[in-house]
């Protein structure tokens, strides 16, 4: 399936897969201090898997038990934390492309395009300025696929991979295609081709804990609870169909989240168009607002000469409403202009609702700090990695990039890494070699 034959993937019975030795068997001992990278010409595999807007406190917990035996066989980083805006597209881009988004062109899901002039999400692959390893590995002879259950996520990261996935039908108003679509995709992605990295993003449990209303009223909230049980358990048949034919023992997994997920009451909502500027209504006409959810990125398009003193005035107002953490620069965040004249942070268990009251009335959001927490994993059953250890490292989602990079010998882009490779992961490190 080449770039050009985007939907050919086709629906793979996972029953044989169900059916296989579980990798919980695979546990070992502790590996040995780290030494030397070893010498080149083995087989590495590495599969990325987001399991989009998981908590870390619902990561491999009891409703998900398939995750908490990969724990055992990897390093755990509880630090870890996704980066502004914690929204899915630009975390994703970080993930792939190791630079931050004044770097990439990709600051947040929507923004207000200038040119356009309209809000619209960052979905063209014209968005996105920087390389990344989907495009960068097969320039040096490794193979890479993308399955990817989100259609802007399949629009930003476009024809890059030399495979990759596009769903047959996104579910309505979600926009994504369910977990028990992609995975079985996975599958048959993996078994046609045998890519080197494969980049797949689980989309249910994110869109689930968006619309379940028992977000913020339990402790567990049940349609999340159950679907985390779900995802866990096609996870797990993922693993199980890599041992079963023999990929498990030269794979790396890299498991991990981008960004977390935050509960709201109905009442619990800013709105700065309608609220924070209702008294000023010169400063509503001169701004446009990209709603992030948790965040706010504002523009201003007034009269130039009044910009200044307008944005200055738009920052008092905002921040000073119920609600709101934080107003700040996109620059200060590492954003670039594409995020807008300012960006606003809200409170946990708040949320904006821009332009109007109305717009966001979903219990479940990210986009602000609350949401920064995110479960990062790496894992497998590759040899070379070591068993049930944790990690004190900040790892970030931008970490990704350097950390498989350094698997298959590939030096940063021009301008350096913004993330870290995460290498502490390994007893020693796997060097692979093109096919």
């Amino acid at each position: 399936m080449s770039a050009q034959q985007p939907d050919r993937v086709g629906r793979r019975s996972l029953l044989r897969a169900a059916t296989a030795g579980g990798a919980a068997a695979l546990v070992g001992a502790p590996a040995p201090p780290a030494a030397a990278a070893s010498s080149p010409g083995q087989r590495v595999r590495v599969y990325v898997l987001v399991v989009d807007g998981c908590n870390p406190d619902e990561f491999g917990s009891a409703s998900q038990p398939r995750i908490a035996a990969l724990r055992a066989q990897g390093t755990l980083y509880p630090a870890a934390r996704s980066l502004p805006v914690m929204e899915t597209i630009p975390n994703h881009v970080m993930m792939m492309s190791g630079v931050r988004p004044d770097r990439s062109g990709v600051p947040a899901n929507a923004v207000y395009d200038r040119v356009e002039r309209v809000v619209r999400d960052l979905d063209r692959p014209t968005d996105l300025r920087a390389g990344t390893l989907l495009d960068r590995l097969p320039q040096n002879g490794f193979v890479t696929a993308s399955v990817l259950s989100k259609r802007y996520l399949v629009g930003i990261f476009g024809t890059r991979a030399t495979h990759r996935w596009v769903p047959p039908a996104y579910l309505p108003l979600t926009e994504h295609a369910p977990d028990a679509t992609t995975v079985p995709a996975l599958v048959d992605v993996v078994d046609r081709y045998d890519p080197d990295l494969v980049f797949c993003n689980l989309g249910d449990v994110d869109r689930v804990g968006h619309s379940d209303p028992t977000g913020p009223l339990l402790p567990l909230p049940a349609l999340r609870t159950a679907d985390l049980t779900a995802t866990d358990a096609l996870v797990g048949t993922f693993v199980d169909h890599l041992v079963a034919t023999g990929r498990w023992s030269s794979s790396v997994l890299v498991l991990l989240a981008d960004h977390g997920m935050d509960f709201s009451v109905p009442t619990n909502l800013v709105s700065v168009q309608q609220q924070a500027l209702a008294g000023r209504p010169d400063l509503q006409a001169s701004v446009v607002i990209a709603q992030n959810e948790g965040a706010d990125s504002i523009t201003w398009t007034g009269a130039a000469d009044r910009r200044r003193q307008g944005l200055a005035d738009v920052a008092r107002l905002v921040a000073a409403h119920p609600g709101v953490l934080s107003v700040q620069q996109p620059s200060a965040l590492r954003l670039g202009p594409e995020a807008g004249d300012l960006v606003a942070y809200a409170r946990p268990g708040w949320r904006f609702s821009d332009p109007q009251v109305t717009s966001n009335p979903i219990p479940g959001n990210h986009g602000h700090p609350a949401t920064e927490p995110i479960p990062f994993l790496v894992t497998g059953g590759h040899p070379q990695l070591r068993r049930g250890g944790t990690s004190s490292a900040p790892a970030r989602t931008i970490d990704v990039a350097p950390t498989v990079a350094a698997l298959f010998g590939l030096g940063a882009p021009r301008g350096g890494w913004d993330g870290t490779a995460r290498l502490d992961a390994f007893s020693t490190l796997p060097r692979a070699r093109p096919r």
